[in-house]
């Protein structure tokens, strides 16, 4: 059982003998992360009890702890057991419960990697693994597998085997960093990974998952806003599973970013004991939104190894979702997906407003229960695509469309245009004044 320990440390707020200039350094964070259950204790003013103690040696034993001062301090040591910060961060035993389900690799990320650090699984897009750090080890994590067992960098060798993988295979056109976290890296190797990533013709756009502005947003500087700007398009993932994790410092590493033109998306987890409850849920897509930062995805906790005590029924997210679609503004509204064990990738699963169908007229129902019927179209004649392009009648010119050129009145009215007039064609005036420009010597007669 845990008892109170007062003095030591109180859950929301730094260590009293931290200076704040210290406790804003994303380095100090790192290098005083909390990995041993006495700082730990002594962090927060509380202490163990034997069993607990032994149960914490039991898990870290196989799945480690570290934990930023930043995000241990927001923990509220008066509901301990209840505070989703605590259970995103604190090794339980549950996670020795490895059911037949579970697995190492649910995503078979490992087995469609077909180059050092990446993973080719859609058509278009690959993830690359550019870092081994993260800034904390979240208890749920998809790639549980890796956690603690070689916390590292690739080398620049290995990230150009990545690269160059990306160079021979022109359908790629999406690349996302992940990890552990790619702002982990020091702001100079992220700069020239993304620098050689934007070399490629083919790549279109860059983007970047990290999890810092959660547990570590004093990473989010100056300096690394400063490099990102220069490397548009850039969009960044983030991933906030609670309301609470949204604080004041949190906020103003969103606004950095934002500000910087970076569009900004989440994706969070649904966990049980954390966030599945519609009302939590709620309050944090509108908290995100306010923030500028997009609901992604909402995803149904993977089959990795000791998370069983995570997972809930799928029908707990279908929930979560009628809770939102209708009843809050439709941009809040993540989609919930489950990401396919053996690789199959991410699968929507929507509430059903699809009632019934027939030749022409489907049966809809809305978020209300109000039921209602959509007519489809009589004589609607498709184009039937016979692979014959030249011979197809839609259009098929997919290349940018030019701006009209201004011409007549609207060419006068014009704020970026310097016509002051417009001539008819053969205006014998202005014949004259041409001739006479060519000629000076007339320009009197």
């Amino acid at each position: 059982m845990m008892k109170g320990n007062t003095g030591q440390g109180l859950a929301g707020s730094k260590p009293k003998q931290v200076d704040k200039e210290k406790w804003r350094d994303w380095k100090w964070q790192m290098r005083h992360c909390v990995k041993d259950l006495e700082s730990f204790e002594k962090f927060l003013g509380i202490e163990l009890g034997t069993e607990e103690r032994r149960a914490f040696e039991e898990t870290v034993s196989r799945f480690p702890m570290s934990i930023t001062p930043y995000y241990l301090s927001l923990i509220d040591k008066n509901n301990l057991n209840n505070d989703p910060i605590f259970m995103q961060s604190f090794p339980r035993q549950q996670e020795l419960e490895i059911h037949s389900s579970d697995m190492s690799d649910p995503l078979h990320e490992d087995a469609d990697s077909p180059a050092p650090c990446i993973t080719h699984r859609y058509p278009d897009r690959v993830l690359f693994l550019v870092s081994n750090t993260c800034s904390m080890y979240c208890r749920h994590c998809t790639r549980k597998r890796r956690v603690g067992d070689r916390d590292s960098i690739p080398d620049r060798e290995t990230i150009l085997q990545g690269i160059e993988y990306i160079k021979a295979t022109p359908q790629i056109r999406d690349v996302l960093l992940s990890g552990g976290d790619p702002f982990l890296l020091s702001d100079e190797y992220l700069d020239w990974i993304l620098t050689e990533l934007q070399k490629i013709p083919h790549v279109e756009v860059i983007r970047i998952g990290t999890r810092t502005p959660v547990v570590l947003p004093y990473r989010i500087t100056d300096e690394l806003v400063a490099m990102l700007k220069k490397h548009h398009p850039i969009w960044i993932n983030t991933h906030f599973n609670h309301p609470r994790e949204l604080t004041s410092t949190s906020r103003r590493a969103l606004a950095k970013l934002a500000d910087a033109g970076i569009p900004l998306g989440n994706q969070s987890v649904l966990l049980a004991g954390v966030n599945d409850c519609p009302r939590i849920m709620r309050v944090l897509v509108h908290k995100l939104v306010a923030n500028r930062v997009r609901p992604y995805y909402l995803y149904q906790c993977d089959l990795s190894e000791g998370l069983s005590h995570f997972r809930t029924p799928v029908g707990k997210g279908i929930e979560i979702l009628e809770s939102l679609i209708g009843h809050t503004s439709g941009f809040c509204v993540p989609t919930y997906v489950i990401d396919a064990p053996g690789g199959g990738g991410k699968i929507p699963v929507m509430p059903n407003y699809l009632i019934s169908w027939s030749t022409n007229k489907v049966v809809l129902r809305n978020y209300e229960g109000v039921i209602t019927t959509y007519r489809e179209p009589d004589s609607y004649e498709p184009t039937v695509c016979d692979r014959n392009c030249d011979a197809c009648n839609l259009q098929l010119d997919l290349a940018d469309a030019q701006e009209s050129e201004l011409i007549g009145v609207e060419m006068l009215l014009a704020d970026d245009d310097e016509s002051i007039s417009l001539v008819p064609q053969g205006n014998e005036r202005y014949n004259r004044r041409t001739v006479d420009d060519e000629n000076p010597e007339n320009s009197n007669s």
